[in-house]
């Protein structure tokens, strides 16, 4: 089994493969693995309020994700709008730095990884971002 060290970079895999190439399947719904209606709603009542529902967080990490599925990955869109956040953290407004990477140790998991966009900003945490990918010859959007 594949092992990310950063659950946020895992995310972004996520998102390319399920919501993106539709690759990685079922397609995570959280309303549907919760059996509620509203999320958001859930979130509220619970005070789970721009955080990662611990139901989402389980689901991902258990998530599997074969090295056929991790070689096709070849761009990756960092973004405050990407699906996979909004079934994680439903209440979540993009305006903090809860999905910001903060390690690129899982570079290695994905050897045909070619663009990153958005690299910027969600990878605010990670000092030396630049160098590292520029030096695994990826480019940044």
């Amino acid at each position: 089994m594949t092992t990310f060290t950063d659950f946020n970079f895992k995310l972004l895999v996520v998102e390319q493969l399920m919501y993106s190439d539709e690759t990685l399947t079922p397609k995570f719904n959280l309303a549907e693995h919760l059996g509620v209606d509203d999320p958001f709603g859930y979130a509220v009542e619970r005070d789970l309020a721009h955080t990662v529902l611990p139901e989402a967080r389980a689901f991902f990490e258990a998530l599997e994700i074969s090295d056929e599925l991790l070689a096709s990955v070849e761009v990756l869109l960092a973004d405050g709008g990407n699906e996979v956040y909004n079934e994680c953290a439903p209440m979540w407004d993009g305006e903090d730095d809860l999905f910001d990477v903060r390690s690129l140790d899982d570079l290695a998991l994905l050897p045909n990884l070619k663009c990153i966009e958005g690299a910027e900003e969600a990878l605010l945490a990670v000092s030396n971002k630049l160098e590292i990918l520029a030096a695994r010859g990826i480019a940044v959007e």
